[in-house]
């Protein structure tokens, strides 16, 4: 009878202890988890906000290859890149549109540079990065947009 409670007394000590290292195990890998799943979200944001900004410099260099001036170039690419912004929900302090209308001209091009910082306070482990985005695009200006009278040459490559 001493052997059997012995042994029920030994089975139980062996259950307690495996109990306690799947305890250890957990606590150990618990952190890591979240520190890997923040991180993915953290890169998911990064990456949706890329694409954004791409987006945003894409529509404000064809929105200034299309006008007629290089003033309505600068002012219309501007204004349709925050108007994209607004679309993806990238608010306008961080979010910086410039056209370059230097070139602007038969044949010419149209640049946009966009420039919007992410926010990733909200995330913990990752609220001390504020990483910077910035794309450029350069569209061509169509031939027949800048001077009417040449409307029927072509653009040279």
């Amino acid at each position: 009878m001493d052997l059997r409670w012995g042994r029920a007394l030994a089975d139980r000590r062996n259950v307690l202890r495996r109990r306690a290292q799947a305890l250890v195990e957990t606590a150990l890998v618990i952190p890591f988890l979240l520190a890997m799943t923040f991180g993915v979200v953290g890169i998911g944001r990064i990456t949706q906000t890329q694409m954004a900004v791409s987006a945003v410099a894409r529509e404000a260099a064809r929105a200034g290859a299309l006008a007629y001036t290089a003033d309505q170039a600068q002012q219309q690419g501007e204004q349709r890149g925050y108007d994209v912004g607004a679309g993806y929900k990238l608010s306008r302090p961080p979010l910086v549109v410039h056209v370059d209308n230097g070139n602007f001209q038969r044949c010419g091009t149209v640049t946009a540079h966009v420039q919007y910082v992410v926010d990733l306070h909200n995330l913990p482990l990752l609220s001390w990065a504020s990483p910077t985005l910035k794309s450029d695009h350069t569209e061509p200006v169509d031939g027949y947009r800048s001077d009417p009278k040449l409307q029927n040459q072509s653009c040279s490559p």
